[in-house]
């Protein structure tokens, strides 16, 4: 991205300030969520046992429970199964269309000038720069 592209960064008006740490270049890509993909999967597969339990007649040595249950474990196994493959082809397809950007890492600064690790220090707040620490004191 030009510096045109990029927004401006907005300076908090609470006296916070921010200081540019390190720039790094990462490749940004859209991906599916396989978990979606798989419930998907498993819902289609229960819905199809549900349909195949229902259109065939019955049986004399199985009830159309049991018919049903048999058809609902594979059906759901397969279903999952298939869910997911369709969602590594769809990652495979959209991660060639990956896009490398630039980020930016910054560092936070309090209105005293510290940085943030440093201001949880009670020690950094307490005792002034030129001064020795309370701990140093050995009277």
């Amino acid at each position: 991205m030009s510096s045109a592209e990029q927004p401006e960064q907005q300076v908090p008006e609470s006296g916070e300030g921010e200081i540019l740490v390190d720039q790094a270049r990462v490749s940004v890509r859209r991906s599916p969520r396989y978990l979606n993909f798989m419930i998907l999967g498993a819902v289609v597969g229960a819905i199809l046992a549900l349909v195949l339990t229902v259109a065939f007649p019955t049986n004399a040595e199985f009830g159309p429970s049991q018919v049903f249950g048999f058809l609902l474990l594979a059906g759901v196994v397969a279903g999952v199964a298939v869910g997911a493959v369709a969602a590594m082809v769809i990652d495979r397809v959209t991660g060639r269309s990956a896009a490398t950007v630039v980020v930016d890492r910054l560092g936070a600064y309090g209105p005293s000038g510290l940085a943030a690790a440093d201001a949880d220090a009670p020690e950094a707040l307490d005792a002034p720069a030129d001064s020795p620490k309370s701990s140093d004191n050995s009277e």
